[in-house]
């Protein structure tokens, strides 16, 4: 589902260049959890962003399912974030003056699906993720990890092939961390979803397949994970 070939990419700090990745390689299947850890400033962020088509990078090639990434233009991008990948930040992005439904609904807007199947669809989204007696309260009522559940709801109304979490669990307590890689290990059993998660939490990465380690902007580990399930 994912191939990452040779990527580098260096940023610049005034003067200073930053290589952000370091020649890195790797490939995800369909339908699998993958996490991807390391320290802060290690390239997780980066590698994510390249995959998810938001940076390019100086050299290296990147294939998402049928799309090579490094080679479409801002439309083909633009279209390949609106059918194949949805993205979860750890902060939220949610719109404040939104319901959580109208939230999960913004993507189906864009693509201008018809009202009844888009309400629908967020019913039965919001049901997936434990929402549905919150789909009237704005994200000020909802706590973090309500918060979350709605944009991993928000990630999945398209229908993606391929859903990319930055962090997701960052900002959430250890208990509901917990919770929301569990349902992002469900959406991945039930939904067909191939996952990629970065996360610093060595408790979180056992709900994953398989575990990659970013130093530096190189890869240094690739390891099935010992309990992933």
């Amino acid at each position: 589902m994912i191939t990452v070939e040779g990527l580098n990419k260096t940023y610049r700090t005034g003067h200073t260049p930053v290589r952000a990745l370091r020649d890195v390689s790797m490939h995800v299947a369909e339908g699998e959890l993958l996490a991807v850890r390391g320290r802060s400033g290690s390239g997780k962020t980066t590698l994510l962003n390249l995959i998810g088509g938001l940076d390019s990078p100086e050299s290296g090639r990147v294939v998402v399912g049928e799309h090579e990434v490094t080679a479409l233009g801002e439309a083909g991008l633009q279209r390949m974030r609106r059918e194949t990948v949805g993205f979860v930040f750890q902060s939220f992005g949610l719109i404040p003056v939104l319901s959580a439904a109208e939230n999960v609904g913004v993507a189906l807007r864009l693509t201008r699906t018809p009202a009844r199947e888009r309400e629908e669809r967020v019913r039965l989204l919001l049901a997936m993720v434990g929402l549905s007696d919150h789909a009237r309260q704005r994200p000020y009522e909802l706590s973090g990890g309500q918060q979350q559940r709605v944009a991993i709801a928000r990630a999945l109304a398209h229908r993606p092939r391929v859903l990319i979490a930055d962090e997701p669990t960052g900002q959430l307590d250890s208990e509901t961390a917990q919770s929301i890689m569990q349902l992002i290990r469900a959406v991945v059993r039930d939904q067909g979803v191939t996952a990629v998660v970065a996360t610093h939490d060595p408790l979180l990465m056992r709900h994953a397949d398989r575990t990659i380690e970013l130093s530096d902007g190189a890869l240094v580990t690739d390891a099935e994970a010992s309990s992933a399930r």
